[in-house]
């Protein structure tokens, strides 16, 4: 496949995943974060073994390990975005998971030992400017909420790193079912451990519809399908150009809350935006167009 074609089903997943901070701020009325985590992954697990159980025949050790590594980082960095998000706003949640963003190049070189191309940091560090307008953080209204999702960051960058690490050179469908399925094991399992040391005692759910159609969404969607199409294609980028991608996230999502929830953004806002989509743009087209005027001023 080829990079920009693998790019747009990244941006299709972004998309989809910027709904998720609706639908989860949703069904957290009706549910407990640990325990809605383990609803949604258990749900997608067993879409996915229905539809490619048999692809789990004949699974090596490398990729058993692998699928889990992902899976306690994926669900890790969801328990903590989904605690977050019960004491925080889906705009303020949604722009701080972005910081992912920033702390990728970091995770990338602590496991590759390789930097990123120049044009790449440039497009970070623009992309950084964009958040911060975005958020205008103030470290004294910082709550509960927004400490545990800026710790679900650190996880989501080296979720997005290892992902690349896992799965670069695999090309069968069958490899890819049998790490997004461990995923959803890995990812069941952390959130099982944190509803048992958290929540067991305090157990309240109520299934109301709107908590039904919020676990549909996340977890046959935005799980099921979603980590599907991740695992398939981030292979043909790069971790920094995928974290990019994910960074317009926020973007989404605050459009959303401004539809559903009234949340308005302000004009230094929209230039954060703006800048954040910059930031983009320069790391995905930086090089070429560079090479390109290079070229004709040559000529």
């Amino acid at each position: 496949m080829k990079a920009w074609k693998a790019e747009l089903f990244l941006f299709l997943v972004t998309f989809i995943w910027g709904g998720t901070f609706l639908f989860t701020k949703v069904g957290l009325e009706y549910c407990p974060p640990s325990l809605y985590v383990i609803f949604r992954f258990i749900i997608a697990f067993t879409i996915s073994f229905i539809v490619f159980g048999k692809h789990l025949k004949g699974m090596n050790r490398d990729t058993l390990l692998q699928g889990l590594v992902l899976g306690l980082l994926f669900g890790s960095g969801f328990i903590l975005q989904t605690y977050g998000l019960k004491f925080t706003t889906v705009t303020k949640s949604a722009f701080i998971t972005g910081l992912a963003v920033p702390l990728t190049p970091f995770a990338y070189w602590l496991v590759k030992k390789q930097s990123t191309k120049s044009w790449q940091k440039a497009g970070v560090i623009t992309a950084t400017i964009g958040l911060w307008l975005f958020t205008n953080p103030d470290i004294n209204n910082i709550n509960l909420g927004d400490f545990l999702t800026l710790l679900s960051t650190f996880f989501w960058a080296f979720y997005i790193t290892y992902m690349e690490v896992f799965t670069h050179g695999r090309t069968e469908f069958k490899e890819t079912a049998q790490l997004v399925m461990l995923q959803f094991v890995g990812a069941s399992a952390i959130s099982l451990l944190s509803f048992l040391f958290l929540e067991y005692d305090t157990l309240n759910v109520v299934f109301d519809m709107k908590l039904i159609y919020s676990l549909a969404y996340n977890g046959i969607i935005a799980s099921f399908l979603l980590t599907f199409i991740h695992t398939g294609v981030q292979r043909y980028t790069t971790p920094v150009k995928a974290a990019l991608i994910f960074s317009m996230e926020p973007v989404i999502a605050s459009f959303f809350a401004m539809i559903f929830f009234a949340e308005i953004l302000n004009q230094r806002e929209y230039l954060g935006a703006a800048v954040l989509l910059l930031g983009i743009i320069i790391a995905e087209v930086g090089a070429g167009a560079y090479n390109y005027f290079k070229f004709k001023k040559i000529k």
